[in-house]
């Protein structure tokens, strides 16, 4: 599929450019940035989450070109019109540990020119790889902010067990076996995602992926009046299904049934200014094409906990340089984990530069409410981040 041609320039705001760099860790990478036309400007990376593309940062990248940076926002593996990777449920898993989609940023920015990233910034599980590039290459990764997902840390190595013999350490209460034995038999959305289920649920949902992606990106907007957020008070399953049913699912439904449910009415859809019937098509063409277990796979390896063990490394290393957090003050994602933002915030980040709740957005925040999210940035990048 290396025939894939950039993006119309018509579906992109002016002073955005589509292009390809290939050979970077196998990949052919699909970019967008701005502020390239003046060299030696410095970089701003952005990392999008699921399910996102590099499109999902148009609404803030040429206000950050015009205060003086180079912007550069790549489809990741999995994603988009990026090649290389394996879209097989039963390839190579291992080319989506967060390791190497770290690689993939490195690598893309080296290939750019960079000698160092101002800012890198992530939303959603592009957060994840965000926070990684922080704790591992903080020489070069100068500042970062995280958006609708909290980073409470790397996977832990046990501590201090030397005297406490051989006994193994209990395991906890089967969390999934819990939500399903509730009166309203339930499950877990990132438990579904790593089902071989998902993925042709969603691509081949019988309301079509446009209909599917418009219902889901409205679900878990400000737009959906149902999005009240709070902090729950732990790991069990009453609490966690408090939550709405695109992270608490029930348990006999796939996400496209979920959604459905919720499809905004005609009116709904023309009054929402912050992703057109337009922009949403550039997002359906995308994953009518690829289908979504690229990113799906993202889900699997942090669920399976197959590689967790080469980012205990990572085991209590507090991330130093200046970081900030910004989310839509309608976003479940801030507390679907209990304790992380506490976490993120007091232990986690040393340099914790500001946590932002911004109103009139739900996990979205970036397009949503991209005015007051550059603000933010902008003024991040104005006070020592970057």
């Amino acid at each position: 599929m290396t025939d894939l041609l950039p993006l119309d320039p018509g579906v992109l705001p002016a002073g955005i450019r589509s292009r390809f760099v290939p050979g970077i860790n196998g990949l052919r990478m699909h970019l967008l940035e701005a502020g390239h036309e003046t060299p030696g400007r410095p970089a701003v990376l952005l990392l999008h989450g699921f399910p996102e593309l590099a499109y999902s940062w148009r609404k803030v990248m040429v206000p950050l070109a015009a205060a003086g940076y180079h912007v550069i926002a790549p489809d990741q593996r999995g994603y988009g019109r990026t090649t290389g990777w394996d879209p097989d449920y039963d390839g190579d898993l291992a080319q989506f540990r967060f390791l190497n989609l770290l690689r993939d940023v490195l690598g893309l920015t080296f290939a750019l020119g960079h000698r160092s990233v101002a800012a890198v910034v992530g939303h959603d599980f592009g957060a994840s790889v965000a926070a990684l590039a922080a704790l591992a290459r903080p020489d070069y990764f100068r500042s970062l902010v995280l958006m609708s997902a909290p980073f409470a840390g790397a996977p832990s190595i046990p501590f201090a067990t030397a005297d406490r013999g051989a006994a193994p350490v209990a395991a906890g209460p089967d969390i999934h076996a819990a939500l399903a034995a509730l009166p309203r038999p339930r499950k877990h959305y990132q438990w579904y995602y790593s089902g071989r289920e998902a993925d042709p649920d969603m691509w081949r949902a019988p309301q079509g992926v446009h209909a599917f992606l418009r219902a889901y990106y409205h679900f878990k907007s400000a737009d959906w009046a149902g999005n009240r957020p709070f902090r729950l008070a732990g790991w069990t399953a009453a609490e966690l299904a408090k939550m709405p049913t695109y992270y608490i699912m029930d348990r006999d439904e796939g996400m496209a049934a979920t959604v459905a449910r919720e499809m905004p009415t005609p009116a709904e859809i023309a009054a929402c200014g912050w992703l057109t019937e337009a922009e949403l098509a550039v997002y359906s063409g995308e994953y009518a094409r690829t289908g979504f277990q690229g990113g799906l796979q993202w889900y699997r390896c942090r669920t399976s906990g197959r590689f967790d063990a080469e980012l205990e490394v990572f085991s209590g290393k507090t991330i130093d340089i200046p970081s900030a957090f910004v989310a839509g003050r309608s976003d479940w994602g801030i507390y679907q984990k209990p304790g992380a933002i506490e976490e993120m915030r007091e232990q986690v980040c040393s340099r914790m530069l500001g946590c932002h709740l911004v109103e009139g957005a739900g996990h979205w925040v970036q397009q949503e409410q991209a005015g007051e999210v550059t603000r933010l940035l902008l003024d991040f990048l104005g006070r020592g981040g970057g």
